[in-house]
């Protein structure tokens, strides 16, 4: 069972086209670990206190609610406790499972969110060449039907959520995994679809289970109720399910997918530092060669700060600049704000939760109160102009309102 701090939990981390439906379906072969396609649900508990619109109105009511009344420690609190159902009842029902694999791509964006909660998960971030992530967003995306148009929606300055997957999602899981962590393991695809068999005894040892042996081929478990649960979700890459273990026939297809323009467009963005940094050297350096440009160290910074805006004011999300990943939320980094997010298991002291909300409240009424001081003096100083003009344009118009002015006060 998964307990309050998050043993037993494990989070699968990457970008989406990094081959996490791959790394899931070979662990979900393990008797002691459950392990769905996608679930994602932690971002809609987060977004709860973003309040975002919804049909039935009350939006600002509802945000007044989780950012006035309700202590963000007790929100965190609640959302543990729903996580942790989740988390067990799955467990319950999916047999002699121990352990639950909660494979959701787009957890970069819930980064801080997730130490908060389960702190001493486990962690895998999935690492792939970013050059074969977007050929697979290419490929699968050209088989579904769906956009992805690297020339037009890269640089575009409108907001598009796989370019930002492939930008500040990607950076961000790189800052989140920067130091080594007991509770973080890095899992390259490359390694997995060569040495899927040793790569899977690694793995294991870091979840502290025993390998099993034939995890990684999965077709022989195509049979088995996990099995069909994981494949009737229709979430993920739509080819796994046309193999039956791993291969390494896509590790240099990027190379016949993409063309010049996308690699170049796509180095650029990146900088040469990180292919460095992710062991990806070779690979820049074959897109060096293909494009014949000699790629910038650092990544557009201006394009990222654009991109992660967006994503700021379409969802509302506030993130800690660099986030690293906290070995224990006790013994946190210095850039977490612990009076963000705090996690403490006793529960809070009746007086202490009236204080919190008649502060939140106080808070809200003096803020509320400055903004409509803005307005008014906004407000008084566009009337003023007005006047003002309107008093240029009347011949002798300020001796005029310096005679009205005293007849009146008379």
């Amino acid at each position: 069972m998964i307990d309050s701090k998050g043993n037993n939990l494990i989070f699968l981390l990457s970008t989406p086209r990094s081959g996490s439906s791959l790394a899931t379906v070979m662990l979900q072969n393990h008797r002691k670990i459950f392990a769905a396609q996608e679930m994602w649900f932690l971002m809609s508990l987060y977004d709860l206190h973003l309040a975002p619109q919804r049909p039935y109105g009350g939006k600002e009511i509802v945000k007044q609610f989780f950012n006035g009344v309700l202590p963000y420690d007790t929100y965190i609190r609640a959302c543990k406790s729903f996580a942790l159902q989740t988390y067990n009842g799955l467990l319950q029902s999916s047999g002699e499972a121990e352990m639950v694999v909660d494979k959701s791509p787009r957890y970069y964006y819930v980064l801080e969110f997730l130490d908060a909660l389960f702190p001493q998960s486990k962690r895998i971030w999935l690492i792939r060449n970013p050059l074969a992530v977007i050929s697979s967003y290419k490929k699968v995306n050209r088989h579904t039907g769906d956009r992805f148009q690297l020339k037009e929606d890269l640089l575009s300055p409108k907001f598009n959520i796989k370019m930002a997957d492939i930008t500040i999602g990607l950076l961000r899981y790189c800052n989140y995994f920067a130091k080594e962590n007991p509770h973080s393991y890095r899992l390259y695809y490359e390694k997995m679809v060569t040495s899927p068999q040793e790569e899977l005894l690694k793995l294991c040892g870091f979840l502290g289970i025993t390998y099993e042996e034939g995890l990684e081929k999965y077709g022989n478990f195509m049979d088995t109720s996990k099995s069909d649960l994981y494949f009737s979700m229709g979430v993920g890459d739509p080819f796994v399910g046309r193999h039956t273990e791993p291969h390494p026939d896509s590790l240099h297809i990027w190379k016949e997918v993409l063309d010049k323009e996308e690699i170049e467009m796509y180095c650029r963005v990146l900088g040469a530092e990180l292919f460095h940094e992710l062991g990806y050297s070779e690979e820049l350096a074959e897109a060096e060669r293909i494009t014949g440009v000699r790629f910038e160290s650092k990544p557009d910074e201006e394009l990222l700060q654009l991109r992660t805006r967006q994503l700021a004011e379409a969802a509302g999300c506030r993130w800690i600049e660099n986030y690293r990943m906290s070995a224990d939320f006790d013994q946190a980094d210095d850039n977490l704000d612990l009076a963000e997010l705090p996690t403490g298991d006793d529960a809070v002291h009746p007086q202490v939760l009236q204080l919190q909300i008649t502060l939140r409240s106080l808070e809200k009424r003096l803020e509320k109160s400055h903004n409509e001081q803005i307005r008014l003096r906004t407000k008084l100083d566009h009337i003023t102009r007005k006047i003002d003009r309107a008093k240029a344009k009347i011949p002798f118009g300020n001796h005029l309102y310096q005679w009205a002015s005293a007849y009146l006060n008379k």
